[in-house]
Formats: structure tokens, C-alpha cells, sequence
């Protein structure tokens, strides 16, 4: 069996590809990033009993074709995330993340295989109080550079599917929070754990403190990658990918469980995304997946790992 991940060395890949290998120990792992974000300690004490191969390599710039030939399967997972930073750099995200799809999926195409393509939850702009896959097109309304360029891939995997017969699988995933070795600190949950552990103020919109968001235990995450390899579940759907819909205000009352003294700072001021909303996971429940994900041992998990940063007498509990 060959599995091959683009962005292998980011936040879910550097968890995925030491888990790969538990379930498939016969597998040959093919890990492909162009290490802009110098994630080089996602290759650190990689399982011995893993079969890796790390390709430094650029989507965008070189052929895709040698690397994928033979694979079971293609998780893409190289793309720029950062949806509030997307808006001053809207033409690179662009370029990645749709540009970079289109040319891993012509290249599945050319070498037949099956792919795994990781969108997002923000893709959701509807002023519904539970959104699910079958959002009409008018009710998505991104609402970022970064959701856009998710939405338009998703589109023209679509396209392609019917076209010319690409078999893929599309996950809206939650914002996803939980560890790894390459794991970021851009997203909420991370940024909050950070920033309370330095014992920064943590800033938060007022507007926002009560309105709902979907969130992605990464455990969940590695666990759906699994699924859909074992089902080789490549019928061409959308599916949302998410552990729950939970509130800033709910995230803050885990994170002060363990740090009391968080110091909170409210702000008014017009947020990138007004709604609140729930995304349903119902559609991914009923193919028999079973999200297992724990906010709160996460956050714990988070918290924990970076405790020893503290200053004296603030130390986690």
C-alpha cells in the first residue's frame, strides 16, 4: 500500500503520518511539503517501524506524476489556513490553495488515483442556525480569501469528477484544536492556550463571546483519515468533519479551569464573521464514523505541553 500526503509536515499531517503506520504497517508513507514553514521537527523521531519517504517539493512548481504513481490514495493537505491573515495576501492563497489542487488532482487523474481533499467549515456564510452539506450554493457564502479558494476547489474537484471521472472525497473540517508535532497557533483554541499560558490578555470580540463555531479534535481528524482509507469511501460527496459546535465563551471557561488567573480582554469591534451557527455532522455519523474528540482533555493536553513556559507561581494545574 502507498499513501501519499502533501503537506505531510503541518498540523494534521505530523500527527497523521505517525499514525499511518499503526494501521497500515506495511505502508509505504510518501510525505511531500516544500517546508515553507520550516516545520522540520515534524520529521523528528518518526516511528522506526514506519515506511517514510519525505520529498522536499513544491506543488505548484514540479511534477506531481513520479510521486503519485501506484498510490491507494492522496490526502492533500498543503494550503495556506490562515483565514484572518487571508485578506492581505488573497492572490498567494489563490495560487495555493485552488491552483494547487487543480494540479494535484490533474495529477491523480493522470495516475488514477483516489483523493482526499481537506476544505473547511467557513465555507459556511448562511444565516441558518444548523448548516449542513446540502447548503445550496447562494446560502455559501465564504467568508474569507481563504474559505473562497476552499469553496472554488471544491467546485472544480466536482467539475473533474464529473468530467472526467476523478474519484475523491471532500471533508469540511472544523477549526481544528489538539497537538501534534507540527501543530499551529493561529486557530482559537491553540491561540487561546498560548496566549493564556504566556499570561497574555486574551482578546476577544465582544460580539462573538456567545456565537457558536464548529471545532475539529485533531484525534478526530487522524481517526476520519482512517475511516475513509479503510472504506476506501471515494463516492464524490461532501462530508462536514467536526467534534463540536462550541462558543468562545465556553472555550474560555475549559482554559480557566486550568489557568485561573486568565485575564480576558473585551473589545468592540466588527469581526470578520458575524453569524452563529451550528454545522451539523450527521451526514459523516451516518456512514458509521464515531466522533470521539474532548474539548476539554484537549485543551488540557494543550495546556499541559506548555506549562514549563509559565512564569514562577503560574504553572498549570
Amino acid at each position: 500500500m502507498k499513501i501519499v500526503i502533501t503537506g505531510a509536515l503541518g498540523h494534521i499531517g505530523s500527527r497523521l503520518i505517525r499514525a499511518l503506520p499503526v494501521i497500515y504497517p506495511e505502508a509505504t508513507i510518501v510525505m511531500l511539503d516544500n517546508l515553507s514553514s520550516q516545520r522540520y521537527c515534524s520529521l523528528f523521531d518518526l516511528p522506526a517501524y514506519g515506511r517514510y519517504q519525505f520529498i522536499e517539493l513544491d506543488i505548484l512548481k514540479e511534477d506531481l506524476a513520479d510521486s503519485f504513481r501506484g498510490a491507494d490514495a492522496v490526502l492533500h493537505l498543503a494550503a495556506i489556513t490562515n483565514a484572518a491573515d487571508s485578506f492581505g495576501i488573497s492572490e498567494q492563497v489563490e495560487l495555493v490553495n485552488y491552483a494547487g489542487t487543480e494540479k494535484v488532482a490533474q495529477a491523480c487523474l493522470q495516475e488514477g488515483c483516489p483523493l482526499i481533499f481537506f476544505s473547511t467549515t467557513s465555507v459556511y456564510g448562511t444565516q441558518k442556525d444548523i448548516v449542513d452539506e446540502d447548503c445550496s450554493l447562494d446560502e455559501l457564502k465564504p467568508q474569507s480569501p481563504y474559505a473562497e479558494s476552499k469553496m472554488k476547489a471544491e467546485l472544480l474537484l466536482k467539475r473533474l469528477g464529473e468530467t472526467q471521472g476523478l474519484h475523491f472525497i471532500i471533508g469540511r473540517l472544523g477549526t481544528i484544536f489538539g497537538t501534534s508535532p507540527g501543530m499551529r497557533f493561529h486557530t482559537a483554541v491553540n491561540k487561546f492556550c498560548w496566549q493564556a499560558t504566556l499570561g497574555k490578555p486574551i482578546t476577544v470580540w465582544r460580539t462573538a463571546l456567545h456565537q457558536y463555531r464548529p471545532y475539529l479534535d485533531l484525534a478526530d481528524a487522524v481517526e476520519a483519515v482512517e475511516f475513509i482509507l479503510k472504506r476506501k469511501l471515494y463516492d464524490n460527496h461532501v462530508y462536514n468533519i467536526l467534534t463540536c459546535n462550541a462558543t468562545v465563551n465556553e472555550i474560555l471557561q475549559v482554559i480557566a479551569i486550568h489557568i485561573p488567573d486568565l485575564s480576558i480582554h473585551y473589545v468592540d469591534k466588527e469581526i470578520m464573521n458575524q453569524l452563529s451557527y451550528h454545522v451539523s455532522n450527521k451526514r459523516f455519523n451516518n456512514m458509521g464514523f464515531e466522533f470521539k474528540g474532548d474539548l476539554y482533555k484537549s485543551i488540557k493536553e494543550t495546556l499541559d505541553m506548555l506549562k514549563g513556559i509559565r512564569k514562577e507561581g503560574k504553572q498549570c494545574q
